[in-house]
């Protein structure tokens, strides 16, 4: 019963976009990787990581001179890299950032099938090429994850005690909160994020919607409650702002 329940929730997790949104293909002028019918870019990246869990992700990365601090962010369930290239591009600029993103295994042009434990194997796998191959320091890291993304964010975070910080963007509690209305947490859960909070060690800014005020507010007081850390919590009020649209 629980493998079963655990199946549906990831399923209820996982929308990768069909088609993909992208194709990645070799630039002839200059070798690198890039996006079909994308210019390229000097300071962006394409990257093809593996991972420990044998499969084959696409990232990219994008450069900021100005850059003091570097994101790793986790997107949503229902996106992929091509539909979130420009915002990358406009938030490593905006907010004189350098940027990693990745797409998910299943997602994009990543091998795999996504899955909960394929997902922290993807985020371990970008970080290792932010410390290994951009000389990125834990203390000036900042993860970011949104919806889904919170999921492998919080695991992340709970291995890595110096952290700058972390953002959680339309966080769920767990996968199960997310279709019933359960009050303690199943072995055959996924995401268990209520659980994690309290296991990180630095500051956490977390990010809602007023429809969804009480998961924040609920991450926020186990947060207090496990660690003792405060919770920066915003609350977004502006009528027509969404779960997926919160910037």
């Amino acid at each position: 019963m629980g493998a079963v329940t655990s199946s549906v929730a990831a399923k209820f997790a996982f929308f990768p976009p069909v088609p993909p949104s992208y194709q990645v293909v070799k630039d002839e002028a200059t070798g690198k990787l890039k996006f079909a019918d994308v210019p390229v870019r000097d300071n962006v990246d394409i990257l093809r990581l593996n991972t420990k869990k044998g499969h084959n992700i696409v990232a990219m990365y994008v450069r900021n001179a100005n850059a003091r601090l570097t994101l790793l962010y986790s997107h949503g369930n229902a996106a992929d890299l091509g539909q979130m290239y420009e915002l990358f591009v406009e938030l490593s600029a905006h907010l004189r950032v350098n940027l990693l993103g990745y797409d998910y295994a299943g997602y994009g042009q990543s091998t795999g099938k996504p899955s909960e434990y394929n997902t922290y194997a993807d985020i371990e796998a970008a970080y290792e090429c932010l410390e290994r191959d951009y000389g990125a320091k834990q203390e000036n890291v900042v993860l970011y994850g949104q919806s889904v993304g919170s999921g492998p964010t919080l695991d992340l975070a709970t291995r890595l005690p110096q952290l700058r910080a972390i953002v959680l963007h339309s966080p769920i509690l767990s996968g199960l909160r997310v279709m019933y209305p359960v009050k303690r947490t199943y072995w055959f859960d996924i995401y268990k994020n209520i659980d994690k909070i309290g296991r990180v060690s630095c500051p956490v800014l977390i990010m809602h919607v007023s429809p969804a005020f009480h998961t924040g507010q609920t991450l926020c007081i186990f947060l207090g409650f496990w660690s003792g850390l405060e919770c920066q919590y915003y609350l977004n009020f502006k009528i027509g702002v969404s779960h997926a649209s919160l910037y």
